[in-house]
């Protein structure tokens, strides 16, 4: 599927820059955050079965539109990809797309599981959705707890959250045999009132049937039973 540019979903985000006297200057619309893409395969090419860990690769970072679609022209659909194999758009500030990263460890994540054949318009809807800010008005005045040895990187830097990161981790699609599922990972698991909007925009900006089952987990729960989407909560009230 050719990378289709859609100008309108990131214009509410991003600022132009141009420089002063100099008209044959491109213009690079930038984001307002640099987001990070990452790929993870259950099993090697040689099939050897790996970890979540092991099998997580950096693709590349992003912080304008230019930048994000230059990088989303040559990526494979996930309708193209074998099962057992994700991608994954997180934000800069998470070092690594796992639960226990210091921005991800007080939050969760809606999930959404998807028949066979919508994932790659679903997969970019969503994606333009979080890097267009779209979710910005989801924000919650929930303090997240960090120890110092959790705010830390690797060399020692601060990487504690910032009030000026967004609610919003990051997204993740991992394409199954006989399904595809997203998730939408938000930084504070414990208010609702924040939960219920990110479920709310989530599904007016996906255009979801109202049926549409949403489960949601924390990545507490997470830790504890060893997966990201057994025992989750059922979302099951109407959606008006």
């Amino acid at each position: 599927m050719a990378a289709r540019p859609r100008p309108t979903k990131l214009s509410t985000s991003v600022s132009q820059e141009r420089t002063q006297g100099q008209s044959d200057v491109p213009t690079v619309h930038s984001l307002r955050n640099t987001w990070v893409f990452w790929f993870r395969q259950q099993r090697s090419p040689g099939n050897k079965a790996l970890n979540y860990e092991e099998g997580i690769k950096k693709i590349s970072s992003f912080s304008s539109v230019e930048s994000f679609w230059s990088l989303w022209a040559h990526i494979t659909p996930p309708s193209a990809l074998q099962p057992t194999t994700d991608y994954l758009v997180f934000h800069s500030g998470v070092q690594r797309p796992v639960w226990e990263d210091p921005l991800n460890l007080s939050g969760g994540k809606w999930i959404i599981r998807l028949k066979k054949g919508v994932a790659d318009h679903v997969w970019e809807d969503l994606v333009l959705a979080i890097i267009g800010d779209q979710f910005h008005e989801c924000r919650s005045s929930v303090e997240t707890p960090v120890s110092k040895a959790e705010g830390e990187g690797q060399n020692g830097s601060d990487t504690s959250p910032s009030p000026d990161w967004p609610e919003i981790c990051g997204c993740t699609i991992s394409v199954r045999q006989n399904e595809d599922i997203v998730t939408l990972w938000n930084r504070v698991d414990g208010d609702t009132r924040v939960r219920e909007k990110i479920r709310d925009t989530l599904r007016k900006i996906l255009n979801l049937n109202p049926a549409t089952v949403m489960e949601y987990k924390s990545n507490n729960d997470s830790m504890q039973d060893k997966s990201s989407f057994r025992n989750s909560a059922v979302e099951r009230a109407p959606y008006p």
